[in-house]
């Protein structure tokens, strides 16, 4: 199995691939309506977009952008089905740190559905603040300090 991981700012080619992947796990498996998984086009628009491929096919993404300066906003981690619990998002996420202080990014932050906290903790994150919905799955809002 060979992982190979790019990444993009904006529109094209990786990004087309993150859609791909986000319409499949978050639209058709969890029900959110497209309206809400393309939430802003000004994001998709300036968002670095990253995408995982196994053995060349598609299995896992993220979005990053900086919501505030020196913290990456990470958004839209999804795995394909056939690809999880092969660590991609373990390793999406070694990927983001390791561009993180080419951008002077500090720290990274996310609200994670309630189901995935303990992955996220196991990568380092904490929680903080109340659980929330978002497209009706409820959220926890977690951070980890890169420095």
């Amino acid at each position: 199995m060979t992982i190979e991981i790019k990444h993009q700012i904006g529109l094209g080619p990786i990004h087309d691939d993150a859609l791909t992947i986000r319409t499949i796990v978050f639209v058709a498996e969890q029900g959110v309506p497209m309206q809400l998984e393309l939430d802003d086009p000004a994001i998709e628009a300036t968002a670095l977009h990253i995408v995982a491929y196994v053995d060349g096919k598609l299995a896992g993404t993220a979005r990053v952008f900086e919501e505030q300066p020196g913290v990456w906003h990470v958004q839209r981690v999804a795995t394909l089905y056939p690809m999880r619990g092969q660590g991609i998002g373990r390793q999406l996420f070694a990927y983001i740190e390791k561009l993180a202080p080419g951008y002077h990014i500090q720290a990274l932050e996310l609200g994670a559905q309630v189901q995935a906290k303990g992955f996220y903790e196991n990568l380092g994150f904490q929680a903080f603040g109340d659980e929330f919905y978002e497209a009706d799955i409820l959220h926890i809002n977690m951070k980890k300090e890169l420095v």
